[in-house]
C-alpha cells in the first residue's frame, strides 16, 4: 500500500510540474482546419499549454454538413478533432468522440459532433459549447471557430465556372482561381484577432489548401492581424499535392494561393517536407492522382520567404507530417523557447 501511495503522490507531482511547464511555454495560434491542424496540434500541445486553434466552418459534408442543414448548426467536425487532439488524455477520448453510428437515423453520425449540438441547445450558444466541451477534454488552449456566422464556400475556377460548397469545390476537376465566401460580409468569431495579435508564433496549415487553410483568411480582420502582429509568421506546407484542389502544385504555388487571398509577405517561413516518399506510397497516391509536393527554390526565392527543410513525414495508411518533428521544428523557430 505504501509503494501504490508513492506512486500515486509522484505521478501526481510529475502532472503538476507538467502543467506548470506548459503553462511558461510559447503563445501560438494555428490556424486552418481537417486532419492536417488536428495531426500538428498533437505535437505542440507537448511543448506548450498556450495553443488557440483558429479552425474554418465552411465543412458542408457527411456528419457536419447533415447539422448543418436540419439543425442551422456551426459545423462541428474540424473543430470536434482539434478539441480531440488538444485533449489531455487524447486516446480514451478520441474513440469516443470520434465514435460513428453504423445503423438507423444516426448511421454517419460522430457521437462528438452530437455532442457539440447538444452543449450548443442547453448552454444557448455554439461558442459556450466548445467552451464547456474544451473542459471536459481538459484541452491544452483553446478552440475557436473563424466565424461564427453560416457562410457557403465558393470557388471560381479556371475557365470561369462557379462551384458552391466545400465538398464540390474539393472534388472539382478543373483548377481552381479563386475561392470566396457567401455571403461575402461575416464577422471573426470572438477572440481570433486577439488570438493571433497577442501571439509569440501565428502559424497557417497544413491542410487543405482551397477548402482548410485559406477560407479562414478570408474572414474579415483576420489576414489583417496576421500582416499586423509581430509575431513569427510559418506556413505548413502540405506534404502531398491533393485532386481537386492542388494537382502538381509545387510549394511556391502553395504559397502563391495563399498570398492571392491575403497580403504579399504573410509568411515570413515555409515549412517543407524534403524525405523521400516511399515507393509503395508514390504507387499509391498516384492512383489517386497525386504526388508528392516539389520544393522549387528558386521561385520560392522570389517570394521572399525562408525555407526550412527536414525530414517530417510518418508512415501510416497515409503519408501525414510527424506531429512531434514538427512540432519540435516550430518551437525551435521561436526565439526564447529552444527546447
Amino acid at each position: 500500500m505504501r509503494v501504490l501511495k508513492q506512486m500515486r503522490t509522484g505521478s501526481k507531482f510529475k502532472d503538476i510540474y507538467l502543467r506548470q511547464r506548459l503553462k511558461k511555454g510559447p503563445r501560438i495560434t494555428v490556424i486552418g482546419g481537417g486532419t492536417g491542424l488536428a495531426v500538428m496540434l498533437r505535437g505542440l500541445k507537448e511543448y506548450t499549454s498556450n495553443i488557440t486553434a483558429i479552425v474554418s466552418v465552411t465543412d458542408d459534408g457527411g456528419s457536419s454538413g447533415r447539422l448543418r442543414d436540419e439543425y442551422g448548426i456551426t459545423p462541428p467536425g474540424d473543430l470536434r478533432n482539434c478539441l480531440v487532439a488538444l485533449a489531455d488524455k487524447e486516446s480514451s477520448m478520441e474513440k469516443l468522440f470520434d465514435y460513428r453510428f453504423q445503423e438507423g437515423q444516426l448511421a454517419g453520425h460522430n457521437l462528438g459532433n452530437l455532442l457539440i449540438m447538444a452543449m450548443a441547445d442547453l448552454s444557448g450558444s455554439f461558442e459556450m459549447a466548445i467552451k464547456e466541451v474544451s473542459k471536459v477534454l481538459a484541452i491544452r488552449g483553446q478552440v475557436l471557430p473563424s466565424t461564427l456566422d453560416h457562410l457557403i464556400l465558393a470557388a471560381e475556377l479556371q475557365d470561369g465556372s462557379i462551384v458552391m460548397g466545400e465538398s464540390v469545390i474539393s472534388q472539382s476537376s478543373k483548377p481552381i482561381k479563386r475561392v470566396f465566401m457567401i455571403p461575402g460580409s461575416c464577422s471573426p468569431g470572438p477572440d481570433a484577432v486577439e488570438a493571433i495579435m497577442e501571439a509569440d508564433a501565428v502559424i497557417l496549415g497544413p491542410g487543405s489548401l482551397y477548402t482548410s487553410v485559406i477560407p479562414n483568411l478570408l474572414i474579415p480582420g483576420v489576414a489583417e492581424a496576421i500582416q499586423k502582429t509581430s509575431a513569427l509568421k510559418v506556413y505548413i506546407c502540405n506534404v502531398m499535392t491533393q485532386p481537386g484542389e492542388t494537382p502538381n502544385y509545387t510549394a511556391s504555388e502553395h504559397l502563391k494561393a495563399i498570398y492571392q487571398h491575403s497580403f504579399y509577405g504573410l509568411a515570413r517561413y515555409i515549412i517543407v517536407n524534403e524525405a523521400e516518399i516511399p515507393e509503395y506510397y508514390q504507387i499509391k497516391y498516384a492512383m489517386q492522382g497525386a504526388k508528392s509536393v516539389e520544393i522549387d527554390r528558386e521561385q520560392l526565392a522570389k517570394l521572399d520567404v525562408k525555407i526550412l527543410s527536414a525530414p517530417l513525414i510518418k508512415e501510416n495508411d497515409y503519408i501525414r507530417h510527424d506531429p512531434h518533428k514538427l512540432a519540435g521544428l516550430i518551437i525551435r523557430l521561436i526565439p526564447g523557447f529552444s527546447w
